[in-house]
């Protein structure tokens, strides 16, 4: 008999309700999964009082965890007359994405939930959020949850690139699939398949022009699509996906995914995450730049190699 799932839902110091919360109980029940409630708390202020003295301090710390646990008992007890296997902790840490990864190391899960938070832009640009960095190095299956229009996903995308140049990534494309179809089956929801199909990211000295636009007048272009649409055609075939539920789609992943999830109502995108350095990093990725973007949840799947 294979052990039982355990996912983490990862919850804000803030007590307060989360979409997050409702996404996690769904799909612990659909799945049969206990599911950990954690809080990392850390206030600076309280950290650093000067005004009063240590053991007064080290009061009002474990005070104010025991609210903030008692708040979680509070959200976990209706679950668990539903039936579900449900833990909560609230943990007094300063760098929680450390403790969290050596958590991952020692403990480790199925899935980790987080509601996605809003960041402006000029925030994201001077400070790294919690939410890119855990996209970045989470070593499982990590799901941002953004709205919850439905408990349980009901219309879900698998966004995927067989043509990533980096050999370190070979299979990852069949994990998203893999992902994807596995969380739809749990959820009795529909699953559909896109590659967005981007000319301005193909390198075009290799093969054999100056710029990206000589792909529109040549016939290389039509070749060269039909050629990838051969390849799209054959990772969705060998993972179960009828042709009328696979779309190869011209445009920017970015701009194609979050247009199409705009337009089919979709509750959940699952993608890839790679690993970038230097200025690459620097830059983004495509799952970091459809973080803040997306008009859905995402759920990411991570490569076999962890940077």
């Amino acid at each position: 008999m294979s052990a039982q799932a355990r996912f983490l839902l990862l919850v804000s110091p803030l007590m307060e309700h989360s979409p997050a919360l409702e996404r996690a109980a769904a799909l612990a029940k659909a799945e049969g999964a206990a599911l950990h409630i954690l809080a990392f708390d850390y206030l600076d202020g309280l950290a650093t009082a000067g005004l009063v003295n240590e053991q007064a301090l080290e009061q009002m710390r474990l005070g104010y965890v025991e609210r903030h646990h008692q708040w979680l008992e509070d959200q976990a007890r209706p679950l668990r007359k539903l039936g579900l296997t449900v833990t909560t902790e609230v943990a007094w840490v300063e760098h929680p994405l450390k403790e969290l990864l050596l958590r991952l190391k020692e403990e480790p899960m199925d899935l980790v939930i987080k509601a996605l938070e809003q960041e402006s832009w000029l925030s994201r640009l001077v400070f790294t959020p919690l939410d890119v960095h855990l996209l970045r190095e989470c070593p499982v299956p990590l799901h941002f949850v953004r709205q919850v229009k439905h408990a349980l996903p009901r219309k879900i995308v698998a966004a995927v690139d067989p043509f990533h140049r980096d050999g370190r990534y070979e299979g990852l494309n069949d994990r998203i699939l893999h992902e994807a179809t596995k969380l739809a089956i749990a959820c009795d929801a529909e699953v559909e398949v896109v590659y967005a199909h981007d000319l301005s990211d193909l390198s075009a000295q290799e093969y054999g022009f100056g710029s990206g636009a000589g792909f529109f007048s040549s016939q290389a272009a039509k070749l060269l699509f039909d050629e990838q649409g051969k390849t799209f055609d054959d990772l969705a075939a060998r993972n179960g996906i009828p042709p009328e539920q696979r779309h190869m789609i011209l445009g920017s992943p970015a701009r194609v995914l979050s247009s199409y999830a705009d337009a089919y109502n979709v509750d959940v995108i699952v993608m890839g995450r790679v690993g970038h350095h230097g200025l690459d990093r620097l830059l983004g990725s495509t799952a970091e730049s459809l973080l803040y973007k997306m008009p859905c949840s995402v759920w990411m799947v991570s490569p076999e190699v962890i940077d």
